[in-house]
């Protein structure tokens, strides 16, 4: 009787997880087919429009920098319905080719009679915007590509939404995210991978990986994205755009879903933040411009009401520029070592100062400050997000990491005991990762980030530097490695941990010679993850190549500034 009790009560969690297993199927696949209806009507609405309006020249508006095109719109030579139809009809091609969308906004149609309505044109007049899965719009979804977040529509728009429409944009489409937002690939279960416009093969990194797959692959002209670790500048380094991580709260983020601010410790020392991704730094200037206005300082009044400094962009005084092309953490692979000193030879070139900086004690950063902030309870409010949920292949790793019990980790730290100079050389395995066992460790954690920011800002003084010039991390990896690979990523995690605005710019391709230099690269050690950077970033010939260039916080426009005098310089080259 005991035997048939068992076999009866194994039998009923074998149907029990069948069934939920079942559900979420279900879930994801009404989701999927929410999203291709969407893209039907949406494509119906382009056909209708090509039929009435035949004569527009397409090729012409998508070639148009955003500067050019806000001209064209203000003084009326081109109209937003015609815009607007041409950069949907675009971005459906896109997403065909990439996965990049999640869904268009059909309510896109009610804001372009809205503008018409207006006043005054704003900043981004009939601008078509799209934006990142997790920034709230009303009547849409904020998914983070989890099923627990399927069935909840957004009941008002975010701070940042709202103030793109008083300026005059047409937020148009929503873009995918890799699931619970905290990969530098870009896949979930719901929606599946995107791709690399540029190699199909490859990543268009993460988390903001949707935007950067659209802007590049033209069916965008500008986008909004989030970074928390690297997720607007990762994707822009992979796909050759231009995005800016502003300071922490000098724009907006009420509103917005950001999970991955809840899996930290709260109060969270390492903020989220939203910014632009767009293909040259005017438009991200133009962006900042228009977002840094009395409506974003009404609407949410913790943004420092501080407008934006059109002189310190547009001066053309001589920099003192600091400058390093490794952090001593992670080398990256020769091509982004060779662009820094080559933008550093031409910064000097053009008559600026420039002056050797060492970022101080990265791998206590990494290990103590960044990933210690995300797992400060061991994983767990992290896991969390995942019940009910089916695991992307690409996060197993780091969830199974997490779901060691305590004893198994501390086993596994005195087994791995040997190796702890590699370990603390570059930390991959978030199974090893201390945790804050109390409120006071929290409290000292939160104490020792201020501390290292105050450290970092005395150097920076001391050598009097306006602004820095560093590697990011690229080119493009292969689809899947982003996941193998976590901490990687301390080239852009640095800024997140100081509260550092620091942007991106392109300023070359992979050369032949520098895939012929890759085979030459063995990291510190030669170890398994230095060869699985080498072969997440293999194959990359033509791909963009990009620099990182930073500033103190809230200085945004000495940070565009610096951004603007490099892509300067790379276009004269």
């Amino acid at each position: 009787a005991a035997l048939a009790l068992l076999c009866g009560s194994a039998a009923a969690v074998v149907v029990w997880k069948w069934l939920g297993k079942r559900q979420i199927q279900k879930k994801m696949e009404e989701a999927r087919s929410t999203r291709d209806e969407g893209v039907k009507k949406m494509a119906k609405a382009v056909q209708q429009f090509r039929e009435q309006v035949s004569s527009v020249q397409k090729d012409t508006i998508l070639s148009l920098p955003l500067l050019e095109l806000t001209g064209r719109l203000q003084e009326g030579s081109l109209s937003p319905k015609t815009v607007l139809y041409t950069y949907l009809e675009k971005a459906l091609e896109v997403t065909q080719q990439t996965n990049c969308l999640r869904h268009f906004i059909p309510e896109c149609e009610e804001q372009l009679q809205e503008i018409q309505r207006q006043r005054e044109k704003g900043l981004l007049y009939g601008i078509p915007v799209s934006i990142k899965d997790h920034i709230g719009h009303k009547g849409h979804l904020s998914t983070c590509g989890l099923v627990q977040h399927l069935g909840t529509l957004v009941q008002e728009d975010s701070v940042l939404v709202k103030v793109l429409k008083r300026q005059g944009a047409i937020p148009f489409a929503m873009t995918n995210v890799p699931q619970s937002l905290f990969n530098y690939d870009c896949s979930n279960p719901i929606f599946g991978q995107t791709l690399n416009p540029f190699n199909h093969q490859k990543s268009p990194g993460g988390s903001s990986g949707g935007e950067g797959a659209l802007i590049a692959g033209g069916g965008s002209i500008l986008g909004i994205g989030s970074d928390i670790g690297g997720s607007i500048r990762l994707p822009s380094s992979f796909c050759g755009l231009c995005g800016l991580k502003p300071t922490a709260e000098r724009l907006s983020v009420w509103h917005t879903h950001l999970l991955n601010v809840h899996v930290c410790s709260r109060p969270t020392p390492v903020p989220c933040t939203l910014g632009p991704m767009a293909r040259d730094v005017d438009s991200l200037a133009l962006c900042m411009k228009a977002l840094l206005c009395q409506d974003m300082f009404q609407l949410d009044p913790t943004v420092p009401p501080i407008p934006f400094d059109e002189e310190v962009y547009s001066s053309s005084a001589p920099l003192r520029v600091g400058y390093y092309d490794t952090d001593g953490y992670f080398p990256l692979p020769p091509c982004m070592r060779r662009v820094v000193w080559e933008t550093r030879g031409a910064l000097q070139a053009a008559g600026h100062q420039l002056v050797p900086f060492s970022p101080p004690r990265i791998h206590y950063v990494m290990t103590e400050l960044f990933l210690k902030t995300f797992f400060a309870d061991g994983g767990r409010a992290w896991l969390d997000v995942f019940t009910g949920d089916i695991v992307d292949p690409s996060l197993k790793s780091q969830v199974n990491c997490c779901k060691i019990p305590s004893l198994g980790k501390k086993l596994l730290a005195l087994i791995l005991k040997p190796l702890q100079f590699l370990l603390l050389l570059k930390l991959k395995n978030v199974a090893t990762i201390s945790t804050c066992r109390s409120v006071k460790e929290m409290w000292n954690h939160h104490h020792q980030i201020e501390a290292y920011r105050t450290e970092f800002i005395a150097r920076w003084r001391e050598l009097r530097l306006d602004v820095v010039l560093c590697p990011v991390l690229g080119p493009a990896f292969t689809t899947g490695y982003p996941g193998k690979l976590l901490t990687a990523i301390s080239s852009t995690m640095l800024y997140n941990v100081l509260n550092f605005p620091a942007g991106v710019v392109p300023v070359s391709t992979v050369t032949e010679a520098d895939e012929e230099d890759l085979k030459l690269y063995q990291g510190w050690c030669d170890d398994p993850w230095d060869r699985t950077l080498k072969q997440a970033v293999a194959g990359a010939v033509g791909l963009p190549v990009a620099v990182q260039c930073v500033a103190l916080p809230w200085r945004e426009e000495l940070c565009l500034r610096l951004m603007k005098e490099v892509e300067t310089l790379s276009h004269e080259k």
